[in-house]
């Protein structure tokens, strides 16, 4: 317990904690939505946030906040409206961003250096005034994840039927991308915008190996995103390693475990295989059983069983089941 004995160690793992658990929450929408790469588009204009903070000499995280979500809410509109496609957009956010926030970088003298602290994360250089604008904005960001869980999930799921249920489909995917980028800025200082797309879905890929259930795995989610968050940036201090880079390997290597146990919990939750009789019995492999002697013959003026017609054969109704004719005997199924 001596890690906790430093006080840039306490916020370094306070912002961990709060970061493994925004990043897969939103993250398991993401993934609905198809759109795994979203969060490398967001990271990219939070990139553009930064050089703007760097230019105008504000504070880094406020302008990429303001920044990234502006830049996902006019993707999100223009998709909407049918002017750009996903790819598109996730293009747009890609090579925009980079080349804007590179360029006002450059203006403002850092150059990209001043920017490699954003890109990989800088976990153990988290202030006191950085953890609480993180801690006031993950509670921005929790409550309608949480929140507004079965409306969210439903326009991510399948936003057609969304919208025939009366959903406001095109608010809800605002609140969606909002929330990303607000996640990804965040998550700058910890993992790096470089590698928050990484926190956002590989613990969710591992919970859906893990858990069914898209509610169960929301919660299985944040609680290997908090595992892995906090192991990485303790890791980090006795490896002396990149913070952000050692909490995505934790993350794959979680992935990487969930992968066979998957795979085991698949065939136990296999259901048995019931197959239902077709009316004319052709596709049903029934065991060969020979039926008790009788003291008449079915079909005989004395037998009094009900008789089945099927195609080529006659099945008689006897005693709750049927005999069928075979040869020299009857066979009973």
């Amino acid at each position: 317990m001596g890690i906790l004995s430093y006080p840039f160690m306490q916020r370094a793992l306070l912002a961990a904690l709060l970061t493994g658990l925004l990043a897969p929450a939103i993250g398991g929408y993401i993934v609905q939505r198809r759109l795994s790469l979203l969060g490398d588009g967001l990271g990219h204009v939070a990139i553009a946030g930064v050089g703007l903070a760097l230019l105008t000499r504000q504070a880094p995280i406020p302008v990429a906040v303001v920044v990234c979500v502006a830049g996902a809410v006019l993707v999100e509109v223009l998709r909407q409206r049918g002017k750009a496609t996903g790819d598109v957009g996730l293009a747009i956010l890609f090579y925009g961003g980079l080349a804007a926030g590179v360029l006002m970088s450059a203006f403002a003298g850092g150059g990209t250096g001043a920017l490699s602290q954003y890109l990989f994360g800088s976990l153990t250089s988290v202030t006191s005034g950085d953890l609480v604008l993180i801690g006031i904005l993950a509670v921005v960001v929790l409550v309608p994840t949480i929140g507004l869980a079965p409306q969210l999930f439903a326009v991510s799921a399948d936003e057609d039927f969304a919208r025939v249920l009366g959903l406001p489909t095109r608010f809800y995917n605002i609140v969606v991308v909002v929330l990303a980028a607000i996640t990804v800025t965040l998550s700058m200082r910890t993992v790096g915008l470089l590698l928050v797309s990484a926190l956002m879905v590989v613990p969710v890929a591992a919970a859906q190996n893990l858990v069914p259930g898209f509610y169960a795995a929301l919660g299985t989610a944040m609680g290997i995103g908090v595992l892995v968050s906090v192991g990485g940036a303790a890791g980090s201090f006795y490896l002396d390693a990149a913070p952000g880079a050692l909490i995505v390997v934790f993350a794959i290597a979680v992935f990487a475990v969930s992968w066979p146990i998957s795979t085991l919990l698949a065939r136990r939750r296999t259901a048995p295989v019931i197959i239902t009789e077709p009316a004319d019995h052709s596709e049903i492999p029934t065991p060969h059983v020979l039926t008790g002697t009788h003291p008449h013959h079915h079909g005989d003026p004395d037998c009094d069983h009900q008789a089945v017609i099927h195609q080529d054969h006659v099945d008689y109704v006897h005693d709750g089941h049927r005999h069928a004719v075979h040869r020299d005997h009857y066979d009973e199924h």
